[in-house]
């Protein structure tokens, strides 16, 4: 299971943000710096309407959604690349992580001490990529020396890296992610292997107050935070109030959604973070559904048939034949299986269809 891990400074939120999403209670959530050491680990199920839908269709017994993984890292804090504040450990639990949601706050409030003495949201971005960037000049300038060594010996990848690290390093060095570096689809693939922190996929969090949600759009912080997420690091930004969050993670679904109502808010920022994560680690869903249960599978964008089949057993995907498909919305305008096959929208895919985002799927397979 891929995993998204929340960062940000000390005291910003990331903590109740992190028991909010995952409905959990793991994470002490205390005003004062690195009140979290180690790591919380949490599988969130991703919230999908269509599972309802598809399970009246088939009349299942159990519906099971997709998840993915969230890992709540210890604050960071100016001099994290050269160990201050532990900094050499949490950024080492970064590294574990497939992708990053920065926590950044957007909220006054005299009783939560914050580490810089005042709110100011991009300061508090550039503070953690520096700590990245500088990890990351670090890790390239030491792998250099190992690498030419190896492509001296004939070591094709390794002259490759090397060529990589000639471009990677000039960005870094100018204050740059990895991430927003131009490469190749061959060499960002390959630059993987370099397992830099600031090429990690990135979704900021935006923090903000309980009564400042419902006008998160006019806040001056959130078009701060999002001119500058979308200039140097091509990512998207979410408004969300951990404090929110955190009560309605108590409440069952119909309370949630009355309790967001009276505070004008339309949709959970949880809910959002999740989907946007999700979307983030480069994954998508399709569906199996029957009488026994409906369920979403978790694959990665691009996946062939086989691939997708394999993520159920291994036998699926090495016995592979056929998939039988029919997209969500072609099954939910026919309303059966039986009547999507008599409108010829059901369908018949071998080993190089590319499955598509809410394909509902049935696989026929020989060992």
């Amino acid at each position: 299971m891929l995993k998204a891990g929340i960062v940000g400074l000390p005291n910003v939120g990331k903590s109740t943000l992190f028991n909010a999403v995952t409905r959990t209670r793991k994470a002490e959530a205390a005003n004062y710096p690195f009140c979290t050491i180690d790591p919380n680990v949490g599988v969130v199920n991703v919230p999908d309407a269509r599972l309802e839908v598809l399970s009246k269709i088939s009349g299942s017994a159990e519906l099971i959604s997709a998840s993915v993984e969230f890992v709540d890292i210890a604050g960071l804090v100016k001099g994290a690349s050269t160990g201050e504040g532990l900094g050499n450990k949490f950024l080492s639990h970064i590294r574990e992580v497939d992708a990053i949601v920065h926590v950044v706050r957007c909220f006054e409030d005299d009783d939560i001490h914050h580490v810089e003495g005042n709110i100011d949201p991009v300061r508090d971005i550039e503070t953690i990529s520096t700590e990245l960037i500088l990890t990351d000049l670090d890790a390239v300038q030491r792998r250099r020396d190992k690498l030419n060594k190896e492509a001296k010996r004939g070591d094709k990848e390794a002259a490759a890296l090397v060529e990589i690290i000639d471009k990677i390093e000039p960005h870094l060095g100018e204050g740059k992610p990895a991430i927003t570096c131009e490469l190749s689809d061959d060499d960002t693939a390959l630059a993987k292997r370099l397992f830099l922190l600031s090429a990690k996929p990135t979704l900021f969090a935006a923090n903000l107050k309980d009564s400042e949600l419902a006008d998160a759009e006019n806040n001056p912080y959130i078009a701060k935070i999002r001119d500058y997420a979308s200039e140097h690091h091509g990512c998207e930004t979410v408004a969300i109030s951990a404090q929110i969050e955190s009560e309605l993670a108590d409440l069952p679904a119909e309370e949630a959604a009355e309790f967001l109502a009276e505070m004008g808010v339309s949709e959970s920022g949880a809910g959002q973070l999740i989907h946007k994560s999700y979307s983030l680690l480069g994954l998508q869903t399709y569906f199996t559904t029957g009488e026994k249960e409906t369920r979403a599978w978790t694959i990665h964008i691009g996946d062939t048939a086989p691939k997708a089949a394999g993520v159920i057993h291994g036998d699926f995907e090495r016995g592979f034949i056929k998939a039988e498909t029919v997209s969500y919305a072609d099954l939910t305008a026919c309303g059966s299986i039986a009547a999507a096959r008599d409108k010829g929208v059901y369908r018949m895919e071998g080993k190089e269809y590319v499955v598509q985002e809410g394909d509902v799927m049935l696989f026929k397979f020989n060992v």
